[in-house]
């Protein structure tokens, strides 16, 4: 299914994406990310991680989340795009270093109409991103448009 456009009615609560992928975080990604956007010491240098509370150089948390959106977009193709509507939670649970890969196992854990746009539901999602020692980095519940099916 995940080459499938998928449509509002498509959703149901309990059904699972897994990661349609992987993807391996470089030191030199988490250095310019964090450059660029989150410029602490624990992201731009290894020697200050060291003495850090993170004890090594770490990817950002919004660096992971940018890459979690990666493999969620990746993972679940929604027609026309998959639409934020907000996020009801979002935990870093252990920090990502240099050479970590990470997928994504996704359960819908709800489906409603939306109130506003009534040509669209939303689906609210539980994700997990899991690195190659199979620990959970980053767990976030989101809500995503899905666009009602067409009618012809």
């Amino acid at each position: 299914m995940p080459n499938k456009e998928l449509y509002f009615e498509d959703f149901y609560v309990g059904q699972r994406f897994d990661s349609a992928g992987t993807y391996t975080v470089t030191a030199a990604e988490i250095k310019e990310f964090g450059q660029k956007y989150d410029p602490q010491p624990f992201h731009l240098d290894e020697a200050a991680g060291e003495g850090s509370f993170f004890q090594g150089l770490a990817a950002s948390g919004w660096l992971t989340a940018a890459i979690v959106m990666r493999l969620r977009v990746l993972s679940i193709k929604v027609s026309g795009g998959m639409i934020g509507a907000g996020a009801e939670e979002m935990r870093w649970t252990e920090p990502v270093r240099p050479g970590d890969t990470l997928r994504t196992e996704i359960e819908v854990v709800g489906v409603r109409y939306a109130n506003s746009r009534k040509d669209y539901g939303v689906v609210r999602t539980r994700t997990h991103a899991i690195n190659q020692n199979n620990v959970t980095v980053l767990r976030a519940t989101v809500n995503f448009l899905a666009p009602l099916r067409p009618t012809t």
